[in-house]
């Protein structure tokens, strides 16, 4: 095999068929001819693509390599690396979309004469998109030579295309390539974010995300903004987020996610884009900038920030930080770049609000109204998932208004609708903690004060909070709802629990007379999809840039809940979708709950770690399907065990052979239990809410002994 060939792992082999990673380990067992490992560890290996590829086409599991996946394992597999090949790739995508004629008109070249034209026409899109800064630097300034202000993918581009003429002939195929998968996608933008997604599924401990949601709230209490700045861009979520900037200025001290993020930034919007590579405390690439907005996910806890070179650093205004308080050096620094009456949002460690090291500057800037609001987000809103974040909403002071004499203070950490199980990356309600956090803001912002919602938000006069610890910590202050509400509530949820405890009476189920085991003749669920009478299919694929689709996720099959969870971001890929009588079982834990799908559910999408069973309603009914693989023998026999976990094997679960009159008899039974049981946990979230709303009131004084 040439030294050169691509490799791909067993993920990129399951994405080639169209598989489950399973499905791969399988073949690799049953079929002594799968190609042997060629690269990566024993843990995860790595297999030639070429022979992988021609052994999917033998079995018939593979007739053409999607174009997508042969474009990632091009760029994955890249001689100068996948952030140089995601780099040249991203600049062609850029001048598809600016100049398509040109583009149409280059691809029809020959791959040498391709060469030669390429790198002019593509410094004259990024010229034009980015701006190139060498000139006035010199003219200006001086000093730090030119490459040090240069636009990132412009001198990314000159460094890929530096090989001379075999080497920029070399990466022609790739572009072209690039340029065709644009089409497949509709659009340059949505082929960039696939492999991007790609580049950053690959390296997922080089790179912190933040997600879609929290990004889209920043921007939001940041307001409409001409000029955006991050000063921490990252992978470029929050200046995506922004609304209709015409300008974008991103920092980062990685040169190749600079360069990426830039590009990224580019092809979603028309507006003009400065990124820069440098270390932000240290060397501030935009230092004297005046934006209207910055957004910023810093780094947390890092003590080698600069503490020692920065002592008198001008943008130390609230205070010099202590070493153990980079965040407040980057709150103070997202103040500096602002214009007076600015705005910025800074995602920060819920430690920051309280710890004693940073209470004098966190006084100051209650103190001169620069610190308008605290966020408390649910935890599993962004990394590090673990914890509660909190945002910091706030605004350069201007010498014209008077300092606004209240903090805003919003507690979303317990989210709405996360149910007794807590929230989580995939239980948030972010439309609800979104509506909670501008419903408190956007009049606080006009008015400098807000109607107290107790357990949400409340505005607190700043000269309560210039104590000995100046905590800013919401749920310190933000007094909490009663869990049951008033006593007209806590009324109305005794009568509901009587009338559930009333159904669960009436059904419940009576054993009818001991009998021994019955002989039935068993089948499995693998034989029964081989037959033609169900089709298997496995959840936890699929991605969107439309509208949020709901996810049917495996916390809420346990719990008996509607769909709470979303589809990722990204180029539009159809997930499993869910229909009425389909038979939903989760494959972790080694629990025995088994979910049928009613009319309330039907087309959310099947989330990870589930497996849809699609009865013929000719063949099999759907509650005689579910109830026999809730049997605890069956999931016994099914199940296999790994050193942290249970894996359940759908295809092993057996039912009796039995003709279709009997099953839906033994069908009706199952649904009744069903709606036994749910009438049951019904009956135990309100028994906790009466209980908690009772001992709320008797302690709080809204409900009375007597």
């Amino acid at each position: 095999m040439p030294e050169n060939a691509s490799e791909v792992t067993a993920a990129g082999i399951a994405r080639l068929a169209g598989v489950g990673r399973a499905a791969v380990s399988n073949w690799r067992r049953r079929h002594p001819d799968f190609p042997r490992p060629v690269g990566g560890t024993e843990a995860s290996p790595s297999f030639a693509l070429s022979e992988v590829e021609q052994w999917l086409r033998d079995q018939g599991k593979l007739a053409v390599v999607p174009l997508r996946e042969r474009v990632w394992q091009q760029i994955a597999d890249h001689p100068a690396g996948a952030a140089t090949a995601l780099i040249q790739a991203g600049c062609a995508l850029l001048l598809v979309q600016e100049r398509p004629s040109l583009w149409r008109e280059l691809t029809a070249q020959p791959d040498e004469r391709m060469a030669e034209l390429l790198p002019t026409a593509l410094e004259q899109v990024l010229t034009a998109r980015f701006g190139d800064e060498r000139v006035r630097r010199e003219s200006h300034e001086g000093r730090d030579g030119p490459e040090s202000r240069e636009s990132e993918p412009l001198r990314s581009l000159r460094s890929g295309l530096r090989g001379g003429a075999p080497a920029r002939t070399a990466v022609v195929p790739l572009l072209r390539a690039v340029g065709e998968l644009s089409k497949e996608l509709v659009g340059a933008s949505q082929a960039f974010e696939f492999l991007l997604g790609r580049f950053f599924d690959a390296n997922p401990r080089q790179y912190t995300l933040t997600p879609p949601a929290p990004a889209q709230l920043m921007a939001a209490l940041a307001g409409p903004a001409q000029t955006v700045l991050d000063p921490a861009a990252g992978t470029g979520a929050l200046l995506r987020a922004a609304e209709r900037p015409a300008t974008l200025y991103a920092q980062d001290s990685d040169p190749d996610l600079a360069a990426l993020t830039a590009l990224r930034l580019a092809l979603h919007s028309d507006a003009a884009v400065r990124s820069r590579s440098g270390d932000t405390l240290r060397a501030d690439a935009f230092q004297g900038a005046a934006v209207d907005a910055v957004l910023c996910h810093p780094p947390f806890n890092e003590r080698n920030w600069g503490h020692d070179e920065l002592a008198y650093d001008p943008r130390w205004e609230y205070g010099f930080p202590a070493r153990t308080e980079s965040e407040l050096a980057w709150v103070q620094h997202a103040l500096a770049r602002l214009r007076p009456g600015g705005t910025a949002v800074v995602l920060m460690p819920p430690a920051a609000a309280s710890r004693r090291s940073g209470r004098r500057i966190r006084a100051g800037l209650l103190r001169r109204g620069a610190l308008r609001a605290v966020v408390a987000l649910p935890a599993g809103a962004a990394p590090p998932y673990g914890i509660p974040l909190h945002l910091w909403v706030l605004r350069r002071p201007d010498a014209s208004q008077p300092a606004v004499p209240e903090l805003l203070l919003v507690d979303t950490a317990e989210p709405a609708g996360a149910g007794a199980q807590g929230g989580g990356r995939d239980r948030l309600d972010w439309q609800a903690v979104q509506a909670a956090v501008l419903d408190a803001w956007r009049p606080f912002d006009q008015r400098g004060t807000v109607d107290e919602r107790p357990g949400v938000s409340r505005s607190v006069p700043v000269i309560e909070l210039l104590d000995d610890e100046v905590d800013l910590a919401p749920a310190r202050h933000v007094r909490p709802p009663a869990a049951g509400g008033d006593a007209d509530e806590l009324e109305r949820v005794r009568e509901r629990l009587t009338d559930t405890l009333r159904l669960a009476g009436e059904l419940t189920p009576a054993a009818a007379g001991h009998a021994p085991p019955a002989p039935w003749p068993a089948t499995t669920v693998g034989e029964l999809a081989r037959a033609g009478a169900l089709v298997l299919r496995a959840g936890g694929s699929g991605a969107t840039s439309g509208a949020p689709v709901p996810v049917l996720t495996e916390q809420d099959v346990l719990a008996g809940t509607a769909p709470s969870g979303t589809l990722p971001e990204g180029p539009d890929e159809e997930p499993v979708r869910v229909e009425v009588g389909d038979v939903v079982v989760p494959v972790l834990g080694g629990g025995l709950a088994v979910r049928v799908v009613e009319e309330a559910t039907a087309g959310a999408a099947l989330g990870r770690n589930l497996q849809l069973l699609h009865p013929d309603p000719a063949a099999l009914d759907s509650w005689f399907l579910a109830g026999f693989l809730r049997g605890t023998a069956n999931n016994r026999q099914a199940s296999s065990y790994a050193s942290t976990a249970t894996r359940l094997d759908v295809r092993r679960l057996q039912l009796p052979r039995l003709p279709l009159a009997d099953q839906r008899r033994y069908g009706e039974r199952f649904r009744a239990l069903a709606a036994f049981e749910d009438a049951l946990r019904l009956a135990g979230r309100l028994g906790e809410q009466l209980v908690q709303g009772l001992y709320d009131g008797l302690t709080d004084g809204t409900v009375r002994p007597e």
